[in-house]
């Protein structure tokens, strides 16, 4: 149940990181690296069990 909660929460923090908008143009890599980096850390979670 929580894997399935933060897989959703997830996936809207990776659709709101999209630069979309003119003043976050210079916002770089760091809003879907981030996003990247939490992604992974839960993947290994799911992966060995504690999710």
């Amino acid at each position: 149940m929580l894997g399935t909660i933060l897989l959703v929460v997830l996936i809207l923090a990776l659709l709101g990181s999209f630069p979309v908008y003119p003043y976050s143009a210079g916002w770089g890599y760091f809003p879907s690296g981030l996003l990247g980096t939490v992604l992974v850390i839960w993947l290994v979670m799911v992966l060995v069990g504690r999710a």
